[in-house]
């Protein structure tokens, strides 16, 4: 499946593979790719049987960030409404990043190369990110007298100290692979990020399909709840999952050391 000539999706074994397919431009976003971006996630919103996501770049690159060329024609600023939520709680280039938050089933990027500006905002998007040691990252915006405005703020919140974001944010400092791990951006490094990405999703879509999505969800919802309204929702995740048909079987499976037959939500 293609989206716009930039973003491929290809699915087995339960695991769909979004790849960011424009190479020759290291990934860069342009309208194309917002776009691409945003029907590849919602597309997969709805798809059954696709337990896991990870999320790529094609070539040298995951993703340089902001194509700068579609900068050049002041006047499209007439055609762009960042303030108008056109995607929920998102505008149009917040949702090429959300979605993947957004998304029922957990996501996994696997960033090579450079990662910076959009691209690491993207790659935020993501549950967590598996990155070769080697790659190239930063909050690239305040180079081109802009900010991050791609659901940065919100996606790097309980990650990244505040301290250590304003300063990378404020320099546009690059930094390795290995130093994103160590500031909150990075989950894993590997030198084989996709590879490793690749296993870690097969891994995730062996278990049951609605307790992971119910963790994702929880995951996501709790992050900004006080401890009330949080455990209120673990007993009603919980609540719906007991006794569920793939609760029995996760059981089941484990007692009888046998795969388990799952089915998907």
């Amino acid at each position: 499946m293609r989206f716009h000539d930039r973003v491929s999706i290809t699915i087995e074994d339960h695991v769909a593979h979004v790849l960011l397919d424009r190479p020759d431009k290291m990934n860069a976003l342009d309208d194309a790719m917002f776009d691409a971006l945003i029907d590849a996630g919602h597309h997969l919103h709805d798809m059954r049987g696709v337990r896991c996501a990870v999320l790529s770049g094609a070539g040298r690159a995951f993703c340089a960030g902001l194509d700068l060329s579609s900068m050049g024609n002041p006047e499209r600023l007439k055609d762009t409404a960042l303030t108008e939520r056109t995607h929920g709680n998102a505008n149009r280039p917040q949702q090429a990043a959300m979605v993947w938050r957004k998304l029922p089933m957990p996501v996994i990027a696997a960033v090579h190369g450079v990662c910076f500006g959009g691209g690491l905002q993207i790659a935020s998007g993501a549950c967590f990110r598996i990155v070769a040691p080697d790659t190239r990252l930063a909050v690239m915006e305040v180079k081109w007298g802009l900010v991050p405005d791609m659901g940065g703020y919100a996606l790097w919140h309980g990650n990244v100290r505040d301290d250590v974001l304003r300063e990378l944010t404020y320099t546009h400092r690059e930094f390795s692979g290995e130093e994103a791990v160590l500031l909150g951006f990075a989950t894993h490094t590997d030198a084989d990020p996709l590879g490793r990405a690749m296993a870690l999703a097969r891994e995730i879509a062996g278990k049951s399909p609605h307790a992971v999505r119910a963790a994702k969800s929880l995951s996501t919802r709790t992050a900004h709840m006080d401890a009330d309204r949080a455990l209120m929702a673990e007993s009603m995740a919980q609540h719906e999952l007991m006794y569920s048909r793939n609760q029995i079987e996760s059981v089941r499976a484990g007692m009888e050391k046998r795969p388990p037959e799952f089915v998907d939500p």
